[in-house]
């Protein structure tokens, strides 16, 4: 067990082994490395084998499987922030030929182009890529299972896809993409799309008796960007980090914020999930988990991060069915996030703050239900409801002098301070809402206008 600096307490350590160990002997995996990371820095990482000096550790690779998505929709986005594509253009503009052009680029980095979720036979994670040399032989015939964009179905295919359009907008193998776009300016030296020693082996255990069985690791082909790599924990703690706060050498932290952001509704019975761009979302106990899990022959993975604990958490396991790697993982953050709550950051002071921006802070009515608007820490605007759950959102200013929903109900709505002749704010415009200083206060300009007779009790 090795941790960083940022120590964490014995008891905390004690529960997380406990928590590794536990899955480890009643998932029969020959061996585990989980990894724990808070405030961007690696504070704790265990593993248990099931043979004696053999131990994997934090440096060890294993098979990764479907994290592999999450790298190629970080390089998608890279080409939309470079303006080389937009996320609702069609893949046909990028990529013809493929028979399901109509599909957007938005629908299948977030699994609602109504693409299979596997490809046709024989088994594509068993066998090796060649036997599928061209897109039509990953799509194979049926190739719409739903209507695109109206419900959440994980393809595969649909990320293989993406791979091909990389490489033909980068003009390079994906592979060399995710090697200069991403591995290397986050220094992940130990993720590779074929294995690199020290590494594990991939086994099935028999269902019933202890006894094991050799997978076969092959190269998927075509397939690669929906699941060909190999990492460590230690690697994927970095990813981890950079997927929370973003990194301007590979995309910048508003761009890692949208791939968080749910992409297409759940069905019934998965409303405590969602997928994002690239990201998986879950909800556990309270606490939002983004991240992915991943698993082929022989190996399952999980990797998840909660941006308001700071905390992340990976597992890895070379064993075809075994341990839940995502939910241990999740255990493994709550464990942290509950025994050892994330200390806030100082409070400090804006540097300066204009008179004018100054004045728009404090109560504003919406009809006759109070909220506040208060400047936030890094100069945007928060709206909330003073009692209770209600409409609000943050907002960022935009050059033409107005704003920007940020999240919740008014993302994207423009809020607009309406002034008077002499300079003195009216009243606040929010998507036709008005707001305004006093519970419909008759200066303003309410819509269908304020009872000259204002307020009164009820008469006898």
């Amino acid at each position: 067990m090795t941790s960083s600096s940022e120590q964490l307490l014995p008891g905390t350590q004690r529960a997380l082994l406990h928590r590794i160990a536990t899955a480890q002997s009643e998932g029969r995996t020959p061996s585990l490395v989980a990894a724990v990371q808070r405030r961007g820095q690696a504070v704790w990482s265990g593993s248990r084998s099931g043979t004696d000096g053999h131990a994997a550790d934090a440096d060890t690779q294993f098979r990764v499987g479907s994290i592999t998505k999450t790298f190629t929709a970080v390089l998608v986005l890279r080409l939309r922030d470079e303006g080389l594509l937009d996320l609702d253009d069609p893949l046909e503009k990028h990529l013809p030929g493929t028979g399901v052009g109509t599909v957007t680029l938005h629908q299948l980095l977030g699994h609602s182009a109504g693409l299979g979720a596997e490809s046709p036979a024989p088994w594509w994670e068993r066998t090796p890529g060649t036997l599928r040399p061209e897109l039509a032989d990953v799509l194979g015939e049926r190739t719409e299972m739903h209507p695109p964009g109206h419900r959440y179905h994980y393809s595969n295919p649909g990320y293989t896809l993406l791979g091909s359009l990389i490489e033909r907008v980068r003009g390079v193998s994906w592979e060399e993409a995710l090697r200069c776009e991403i591995l290397e300016p986050l220094g992940m030296h130990r993720t590779s799309p074929r294995p690199q020693a020290p590494h594990a082996d991939g086994w099935a255990v028999h269902p019933w008796a202890d006894v094991l069985l050799p997978e076969p690791a092959e190269d998927l082909g075509l397939m690669a960007p929906a699941g060909q790599l190999w990492s460590t924990a230690g690697d994927l703690l970095r990813f981890a980090a950079f997927l929370a706060e973003g990194d301007d050498r590979v995309l910048c932290a508003a761009s890692v914020e949208q791939m968080r952001e749910p992409s297409a509704p759940g069905q019934p019975g998965e409303w405590g999930s969602a997928y994002g761009l690239g990201l998986q979302i879950e909800r556990e106990d309270g606490r939002t988990l983004f991240g992915h899990t991943g698993s082929l022959p022989g190996f399952l993975a999980a990797l998840w991060f909660s941006v308001d604990d700071d905390v992340a958490a990976v597992v890895l396991t070379n064993v075809t069915s075994g341990p839940m790697a995502g939910g241990v993982a999740a255990d493994l953050a709550k464990i942290v996030a509950e025994a050892e709550p994330r200390v806030p950051d100082p409070w400090r002071p804006l540097p300066e703050v204009g008179p004018e921006l100054l004045a728009l802070t404090g109560p504003w009515y919406w009809g006759t239900r109070p909220h506040l608007l208060r400047l936030g820490p890094d100069g945007g605007l928060d709206l909330r409801p003073l009692h209770g759950n209600g409409r609000g959102a943050r907002f960022t200013a935009l050059p033409d002098g107005t704003w920007i929903g940020r999240d919740s109900y008014y993302a994207g709505e423009i809020l607009n301070v309406v002034r008077n002749s002499d300079g003195s704010v009216n009243h606040l415009d929010l998507g036709s809402f008005v707001f305004t200083r006093e519970p419909y206060d008759p200066d303003a300009a309410i819509p269908g206008g304020v009872d000259e007779g204002g307020w009164r009790g009820l008469g006898t």
